[in-house]
């Protein structure tokens, strides 16, 4: 990082942990453009990295100033150039940007120069988890099988991101069977502010990044800003180019209350997705605020934060405060990171407590957390929620308006299953996955999802044998703290085996559905159903024979690969009989708020994090001898 001229004179220091950092001052820049105090913390981002590249060409005094404005226009015409920390790579969209610079090195052998001279000027991490295919399910070798299979069929790819991983400087690359990038930034490669040594003096900065893929968004509920860019904007910001972009409109989010019993972070993003959907966000920050912030935890907030290019906006902001930098100790952040992060929060202006004024925004909106109810979203859209007591009437008028005006024999509902002593009927369940950095980052709807099962399997319940179930978790300290509570065991029993660590059928890696039960869906026309703890739901995304697609928490999941049809109202109807054949109801296998929090305090601990992202850039042997 080369700073600008810092023509106004804010470049000050700070102390944390005993140690002394340099920083642009926005308390100190207030003193020439005026109260910044009520400034969006998005855009208090923004002015800071105004304020540290001012170089008098692409960031001048003019442009500083005009960010200071936005609490006059609340979302002028400006453009600035806006130069991210860090870029955040995926192995489908993040090769190319490889392969480009290794043409860079030829080009420069051709020009007898040394070709080691090109590097990435910003730190740039790649992630492999967007290969892994649902190939194996349903037993304790799947995820062992699935990995075997990757490799074979990825050999080329990854024998060419394992050289970048050592010919590059400045390039780092996590192995594949590690988890989704999105988690591994939220766990471990994000620190909201980062440091640099320039010229014998440690800058503090905020950490900011663009990254490859839609869900760059999820780290914005770490208090650190980024979005997804196309390639050519990436590989930009590698080179230390500015990202070209208009001053946005922020939309302004205020959650009040809490989540009341029975609701997860699912339900809760469902809804925001709906409303921001419906207000129209498209190419504006949403930052959310409000006293409700206290009652989410880092990994609900990541969660909703995740969702940003489902309701539509650059980036949905959480800003820094207590939670945050309990997060950050739990995670395994060094102390003195953690220090820094208060310190430097408390410095600038960005921190948040309960005494914070409201920031001024472009526009607001309201939701009062304590009214959300268990729902759905589908069978097509990530906006389209549903309430769970109104999904089975929801599915039918559906189905009907997808039989409308097909031939009298399309669709006929109903097919035998060959070699097998039940049918497919229209709306049964195909696909029950948990899946998605979305939902897998959260330990509460996971350890929700566990106690479901564990419920489920000491009733003697399982899911119906047309699921194809699978649990791909976008980090492997998840597999630790579901085996630790003694969830895992339960979770394998009905069915729902660890697949691999990557985003799998979230991205439409779901692999193929048994034979004999793809062939019974065709044969009869059947209308057939996923359910996913996924972000996306279009209309073959999920699978090419699934048309109907929902959204739902990982216990709901659960839930529905148990029933095994959308036909079944769970909220009344039972979802199966237990050993004795007595009906089993969804009420009584859901666990309570405190079951799941009192599992989460036993099973989940700081040491699953510093043990697993210990030695995250190594692999597994197969990647180790490439």
């Amino acid at each position: 990082m080369v700073p600008g001229q810092d023509t106004m004179q804010v470049r000050s220091t700070l102390t944390a942990a005993g140690q002394s950092f340099e920083y642009f001052s926005l308390p100190k820049a207030s003193e020439q453009l005026g109260d910044l105090s009520r400034l969006p913390f998005s855009l208090k981002v923004l002015l800071e990295n105004l304020l540290r590249f001012e170089d008098g060409k692409t960031v001048t005094t003019d442009d500083i100033k005009a960010l200071a404005k936005w609490l006059d226009n609340k979302g002028g015409a400006s453009e600035i150039a806006y130069r991210p920390a860090r870029v955040l790579l995926q192995d489908f969209t993040g090769v190319p940007a490889v392969v480009d610079l290794a043409a860079m090195r030829e080009a420069v052998v051709e020009l007898g120069a040394d070709p080691k001279k090109i590097n990435p000027i910003s730190p740039v991490d790649l992630v492999i988890d967007h290969s892994v295919m649902v190939d194996h399910f349903g037993d304790p070798d799947s995820a062992d099988k699935n990995t075997e299979i990757e490799f074979q069929r990825n050999k080329e790819r990854y024998e060419f991101l394992r050289w970048g991983q050592s010919a590059f400087e400045n390039f780092r690359v996590v192995p594949p069977g590690t988890g989704i990038c999105h988690q591994v930034n939220l766990e471990y490669l994000a620190k909201t502010v980062w440091t640099a040594e320039v010229d014998g003096s440690t800058i503090a900065y905020p950490d900011t990044l663009v990254g490859t893929d839609s869900h760059t968004t999820m780290v914005n509920g770490l208090a650190v800003l980024g979005w997804g860019v196309g390639g050519i904007e990436a590989e930009a910001a590698m080179l230390g180019q500015p990202v070209s972009m208009r001053v946005p409109e922020v939309i302004g989010f205020k959650l009040d209350g809490k989540m009341v019993e029975g609701t997860t972070a699912t339900d809760l993003v469902l809804v925001i997705v709906q409303m921001l959907r419906e207000k129209g966000v498209v190419g504006k920050f949403v930052e959310f605020y409000g006293p409700g912030l206290s009652n989410l935890s880092l990994a609900d907030r990541a969660t909703i934060a995740n969702m940003a290019p489902e309701y539509g906006a650059t980036c949905g902001f959480f800003p820094i405060d207590a939670e945050t930098c309990r997060y950050l100790a739990f995670t395994g952040r060094e102390p003195a990171t953690v220090a820094l992060v208060e310190a430097y929060a408390k410095a600038q202006g960005m921190w948040r407590d309960e005494s914070t004024p409201d920031p001024v925004f472009t526009d607001t909106l309201q939701l009062d957390m304590g009214t959300v109810v268990p729902s759905l979203a589908g069978p097509k859209r990530p906006q389209d929620r549903v309430l769970l007591s109104e999904a089975t009437d929801e599915f039918s008028s559906h189905l009907a308006a997808d039989l409308k005006g097909k031939p009298q024999d399309a669709g006929k509902g109903s097919a035998p299953v060959a070699g097998s002593d039940y049918s497919m009927d229209n709306g049964d369940v195909v696909i029950a996955a948990i899946t998605s950095c979305t939902n897998t980052s959260n330990p509460s709807v996971l350890v929700a999802a566990g106690l479901v099962a564990k419920k489920a399997n000491e009733r003697g319940l399982t899911s119906k044998p047309w699921v194809k179930t699978s649990l791909a978790p976008g980090s492997q300290v998840v597999t630790d703290y579901l085996e630790k509570a003694g969830l895992q065991d339960h979770l394998d029993a009905i069915g729902f085996d660890l697949v691999g660590y990557g985003c799998t059928t979230c991205i439409g890696n779901s692999g193929p559905l048994k034979p004999e039960i793809e062939s019974a869906i065709t044969d009869g026309d059947v209308r057939v159903a996923a359910v996913l703890s996924g972000n996306r739901n279009f209309e073959g995304r999920v699978h090419p024979l699934s048309r109907f697609n929902y959204l739902a928490s990982p216990p709901l999941v659960v839930a529905y690969a148990l029933a095994g049809s959308m036909n079944i109202d769970i909220t009344k109807d039972a979802i199966g009989q237990d050993q004795d054949g007595n009906d089993v109801f969804l009420a009584d296998i859901w666990p309570s708020n405190a079951e799941v929090a009192e599992t989460m305090d036993a099973c989940l601990t700081a040491e699953m994090f510093t043990q697993r992202y210990g030695n995250v850039f190594d692999g597994t042997k197969d990647w180790q001898g490439i």
